[in-house]
């Protein structure tokens, strides 16, 4: 059976990046496992765009799976914004929240 973090990576894959690091983060939160991710995408298919225009263009890209996931923390950079960069920056620590996480 292939992962969550395994079919993002190969659908994300048709961005033909030139760095992809997709992370399951689900363990730093409380809605179990494969709900969570974090995606370090750096193509030439993000020049020229904002940061809304590129999270959109991920979200056609992933289509059906986006429905399968909870969360997706997106990085998106040119190469040139990524040789500055050298990193994303962490994910911050879950606050909790949700309805899971509140007694009966």
């Amino acid at each position: 059976m292939t992962s969550k973090a395994d079919q993002l990576t190969q659908t994300l894959q048709t961005l033909e990046p030139v760095h992809l690091h997709v992370l399951d983060e689900s363990h730093m939160h409380s809605r179990g496992l494969e709900t969570h991710y974090k995606a370090v995408i750096v193509g030439e298919v993000f020049a020229g765009k904002r940061a809304v225009q590129r999270h959109q263009l991920v979200y056609r890209t992933l289509g059906p799976l986006m429905q399968q996931i909870h969360a997706l923390a997106l990085h998106t950079y040119t190469p040139e914004e990524w040789a500055q960069a050298g990193e994303a920056p962490d994910s911050p620590t879950c606050r909790g929240g949700s309805k899971h996480d509140r007694a009966g």
